[in-house]
């Protein structure tokens, strides 16, 4: 292992990024920028969810040397707007993650029951904890995160901090754009 959890050396298309990045675990990065600068095409491109050419690493093994899924699950990406492909909230999650995600939604300040809400009754604020909770229970090892409290009040945004804070502790790392 190079030392670094991720490591990014280039990236072209859909953005370029000619200064290469190294992140260790238990660290943050946030970017900053007008709307429109392409800081989400970036973090989509680091979790090889749009086309590029990028020259990255996780934990010393390149990219390429993944199963794409499998990179996504270790690579997760957190869109501002996260995608609900079933009705029911529990359907987004697989039974064996499910005391994980009760425990993950509790901390976020919501209730077991939500597993069997229907997600069309979500706010955006319940959607944008829920997909965080989603991501958080395949246990990745880089996460990157889209706005990630964009639609949150105070008391959400302190316990999504929380619970991002004790990822980081852990030995996660990750991405912010614009919180």
């Amino acid at each position: 292992m190079a030392g670094y959890v991720f490591d990014l050396k280039s990236l072209t298309d859909p953005v370029t990024l000619d200064a290469p990045l190294q992140i260790d675990a238990g660290s943050c990065v946030a970017l900053s920028g007008v709307s429109g600068s392409g800081k989400s095409r970036f973090l989509r491109a680091l979790a090889d969810l749009d086309p590029n050419n990028a020259d990255v690493c996780l934990a010393g093994k390149s990219r390429s040397q993944f199963y794409t899924p499998d990179w996504r699950r270790r690579i997760t990406y957190v869109a501002a707007e996260s995608g609900w492909w079933a009705e029911q909230v529990g359907a987004h999650f697989h039974e064996n993650d499910l005391v994980s995600a009760h425990q993950l939604m509790l901390a976020l300040g919501l209730p077991k029951a939500a597993t069997g809400w229907d997600v069309a009754r979500l706010s955006t604020g319940e959607r944008q904890r829920l997909a965080l909770v989603r991501a958080l229970v395949q246990e990745p090892a880089v996460l990157l995160l889209d706005e990630p409290t964009a639609p949150l009040d105070a008391k959400s945004t302190e316990s999504v901090e929380k619970l991002l804070t004790d990822f980081l502790a852990q030995g996660g790392g990750g991405f912010s754009r614009d919180p």
